[in-house]
């Protein structure tokens, strides 16, 4: 018997689904960069975005970059890194990792892109939904140009590495005066975007969605993984998911740590392990810190299910949403995230409705949130109930699914009126 969640979420997907302008079978590429089993909120938005769209009757391919070498080694961070063609498949979906000869300056070097995008026609192709940031498909796409209807998702802005994104604005221009919807995260985002400005007749909302299923009603396994998370650990439990990286904040984490009580569980790997760990060590609290790397799924329902909250501390734009968020959300664990101006992380996870909000980088803030939540088990209740009805609402990935299907319909009805015009001119 399905739980009044899981009853409310089906109910609210048929909703979707009786438009009888939805395309059925239809031929869709998405260009990624990485796709699973590597690590990352875009990684996992393609490949649950494909797989729904799959399950919808869609024919679906995806193009991206072999990130790990012959021997299984991630080489995403690697500039001399050198990883070959792969043709695979991941259920139904048609899975093509491009080889690459190096990475310079976030750019992939993978010269076999350019052949695969030559190849698309309207024949063999009816939508390509480039996600971004992403240099290398999109400089293919600039080069190329195939003929087909183009969508795009912008996840986020490049923010950090400016020159890099100045040098690829012109190429951005190129692809995005093409594309026939851009589709960001949350409603938010494109506000405070300098290039989505220029777009935004075609600018459209799509929120990311999961599988939200296994955090619901989480398996035997992972309950067991929740009680031994909370036998060994105790409380209170904080909890951070995602990329060691600049943009995350786990600085300011750790540093929030040092005035509050429990432990910090940290699921993720990255470039800033080995700093992150210095700092802890450095503030006296890296006997609380558990750097658990890479977590099996169970692992990762138990965690968000044994946690007091998801600490979310991300500092720049470059969180565009938080995928994250949704998990926990689901899973019944209350989120503390920052009010990053012009991102949709405070909007997935809303302040005093869902989780609390602080502002970034501000240390002392997120201290306070983490003891008021720690303190008041009414209050996490409250959390845990409202975020749950949130993500059966918006953050399914079968409405996901089924809204991607409706934008698609929109752009190849606007693609068939623009070539009737020309025939007619």
């Amino acid at each position: 018997m399905s739980s009044p969640a899981t009853a409310e979420a089906t109910a609210f997907e048929s909703s979707f689904s009786k438009s009888d302008s939805l395309p059925r079978g239809l031929r869709i590429c998405h260009l990624g960069k990485f796709y699973p089993p590597a690590p990352g909120g875009m990684e996992s938005h393609v490949q649950t975005l494909a797989r729904a769209q799959a399950e919808l009757g869609a024919e679906v391919r995806v193009i991206c970059v072999n990130h790990r070498d012959d021997a299984g080694r991630d080489m995403t961070w690697k500039v001399l890194g050198r990883t070959r063609a792969e043709i695979t498949s991941d259920d139904s979906i048609h899975l093509t990792r491009c080889g690459r000869w190096g990475n310079l300056a976030r750019l992939d070097i993978c010269p076999s892109v350019l052949s695969l995008l030559h190849g698309f026609n309207r024949s063999n192709t009816d939508i390509v939904h480039l996600h971004t940031p992403n240099p290398t498909m999109l400089l293919a796409l600039a080069a190329v140009r195939p003929r087909v209807p183009l969508v795009i998702t912008h996840h986020s802005d490049v923010v950090r590495q400016r020159v890099l994104a100045r040098l690829q604005r012109p190429f951005e221009h190129l692809v995005y005066r093409r594309a026939r919807r851009i589709l960001t995260t949350s409603p938010c985002y494109a506000s405070g975007s300098d290039l989505l400005r220029h777009y935004a007749s075609r600018v459209e909302p799509l929120p990311l969605g999961i599988d939200l299923q296994p955090f619901l009603e989480p398996s035997p396994k992972a309950l067991e993984a929740a009680e031994r998370f909370k036998r060994e650990l105790g409380t209170p439990l904080w909890l951070s998911v995602g990329r060691l990286i600049y943009y995350k904040g786990l600085k300011h984490a750790v540093a929030a740590l040092k005035h509050v009580p429990g432990k910090y569980v940290v699921v993720g790997t990255g470039p800033l392990e080995s700093e992150l760990r210095a700092q802890a060590e450095g503030l006296g609290v890296a006997d609380r810190v558990v750097w658990l790397g890479h977590a099996t799924q169970e692992e990762l329902v138990g965690a968000y299910h044994a946690a007091t909250a998801l600490w979310f501390p991300s500092v720049a734009r470059s969180e565009g949403f938080g995928l994250v968020q949704v998990e926990a959300l689901a899973s019944g664990c209350p989120v503390i995230n920052t009010a990053i101006p012009h991102s949709g992380v405070s909007w997935v996870s809303r302040h005093e409705e869902t989780g609390l909000t602080v502002g970034v980088g501000d240390e002392t803030a997120f201290a306070q949130a983490a003891l008021r939540l720690h303190h008041d088990s009414n209050l996490r209740a409250r959390f845990a109930a409202a975020g749950r009805e949130r993500v059966v609402a918006e953050f399914s990935h079968r409405v996901m699914a089924l809204r991607s299907l409706n934008f698609y319909a929109a752009a190849l009805a606007e693609d068939r009126a623009a070539a009737a015009a020309v025939r007619l001119a």
